[in-house]
C-alpha cells in the first residue's frame, strides 16, 4: 500500500501532466459565458470532458447541473468537490458575450478547471484505488443570484422550486448522499499564486417589487394617470433615508435596480419593475432590514395612489469561518 505522500505525489504529477488541458478547458468556458439557468452549452462542455475522462455522469439536475463520481476501492464517506457553470452579466468586462453582457467575472471558469483537476489527480495510477469512500463531481448551475424576474417566471412554471443552482440541488435530493463539500473561489486577494482559507459572506434576500399604476398621455392628460414610476422614486427615496437606523456591526447593504421603468416616454409608466437585495451579517439582520425596505415599497405607492407587489425570495445564509 502506498503512502499518503506517494499518493499525492501521483496526484500531482497527473495534474501537471494535463495542465495545459485543464487551462484549455477554462479559457473554453470564459470565452463562452453564459448566466445561471442559461448554461446549457457549458453543461454540454462539461459533460463531455467528464466523458473524456471517463466519468459517468447524472445531466440536467436543477435544468443544467451535472453529478458524476469517483468510486474508492474501499467504502466510507462521500465528499463533493463543486465547481460553477454560471457567469454575471458584466457588458464591460473584456471577456463581455457582446450580445448578453454576459462574463465571467467572478472566475466559475476557473473552478471547472479546479474540479476536472481533481478528477485527473484522483484518477492517476493507482490513487483512486487507495480511497476510502467516494468524490462527487458537482457542476452546478445559478450561483450568482441574479435575472430574478426570468427565475421567478421558471418557479411560476414549474420548471424551479428555489432560485439558485444550490438550493435546487439540496431540495432535489442531490446533496443527501454528501457528507462533506468543498470548493475553491478566486479571489484579488491575498495576491496572485496565493491561497487563504476561511472568509465571511453576509447572506440575503431578495427582493422581486412591481409598482402598478394607471397609463395616461404624458403630455396630453397626465392628470388621468397613476405614476408607477413616480412610486418607485419615493419608495427608493424612502429606502435610502432608513440608512442611518442600520447598524454598522450588521454591515446591511440595501441595494437594486430597475428592471423595466415604463413602456414609452409618452406614457405615464403604468409598470415598473425593481429586483432589490437585502444582505446582513445575521439572520436577524436581513429580517429587520427587509421588513423596511417592504416598509419603504409600500409608502412609495402609497404616496402616489399606485399599488405595488413586493415578492421576498429566499437567498444565501450568512457565512461565518
Amino acid at each position: 500500500m502506498a503512502t499518503n505522500q506517494e499518493l499525492k505525489a501521483r496526484a500531482l504529477a497527473a495534474i501537471d501532466d494535463r495542465a495545459q488541458w485543464l487551462l484549455d478547458v477554462s479559457k473554453t468556458i470564459l470565452a463562452n459565458p453564459e448566466p445561471g439557468f442559461h448554461e446549457y452549452k457549458t453543461a454540454a462542455y462539461v459533460g463531455a470532458k467528464l466523458d473524456e475522462l471517463g466519468i459517468a455522469h447524472q445531466d440536467g439536475i436543477a435544468l443544467t447541473g451535472i453529478k458524476g463520481y469517483l468510486r474508492g476501492g474501499r467504502p466510507g464517506p462521500t465528499v463533493a468537490v463543486i465547481g460553477e457553470l454560471d457567469s454575471l452579466r458584466v457588458p464591460g468586462h473584456p471577456h463581455a458575450n457582446p450580445e448578453t453582457g454576459a462574463a465571467h467575472a467572478c472566475g466559475h471558469h476557473c473552478q471547472i478547471g479546479m474540479m476536472l483537476g481533481v478528477a485527473v489527480g484522483l484518477m492517476a495510477a493507482g490513487v483512486q484505488e487507495e480511497l476510502a469512500g467516494s468524490v462527487a463531481l458537482m457542476a452546478l448551475p445559478a450561483e450568482e443570484f441574479i435575472d430574478v424576474e426570468f427565475r421567478y417566471g421558471l418557479h411560476k412554471e414549474g420548471k424551479l422550486g428555489l432560485m439558485s443552482g444550490k438550493q435546487e440541488f439540496i431540495r432535489l435530493g442531490a446533496f443527501d448522499d454528501v457528507d462533506m463539500a468543498m470548493m475553491v473561489h478566486t479571489s484579488s486577494t491575498p495576491e496572485d499564486g496565493k491561497f487563504a482559507v476561511g472568509g465571511t459572506s453576509n447572506g440575503h434576500v431578495t427582493k422581486y417589487v412591481n409598482f402598478l399604476g394607471k397609463a395616461a398621455h404624458a403630455g396630453a392628460s397626465p392628470h388621468l394617470g397613476v405614476n408607477a414610476l413616480q412610486a418607485a422614486t419615493v419608495a427608493l427615496t424612502a429606502l435610502n433615508a432608513q440608512r442611518e437606523t442600520l447598524r454598522n456591526e450588521d454591515i446591511v447593504r440595501l441595494h437594486g435596480i430597475m428592471t423595466q421603468g415604463g413602456a414609452a416616454v409618452n406614457s405615464v409608466p403604468a409598470d415598473v419593475r425593481y429586483e432589490g437585495r437585502v444582505r446582513g451579517r445575521t439572520v436577524e439582520a436581513i429580517a429587520d432590514a427587509s421588513v423596511k425596505m417592504d416598509r419603504c415599497m409600500r409608502a412609495g405607492a402609497l404616496a402616489m395612489g399606485a399599488q405595488v407587489n413586493i415578492v421576498t425570495l429566499p437567498g444565501y445564509m450568512p457565512m461565518i469561518n
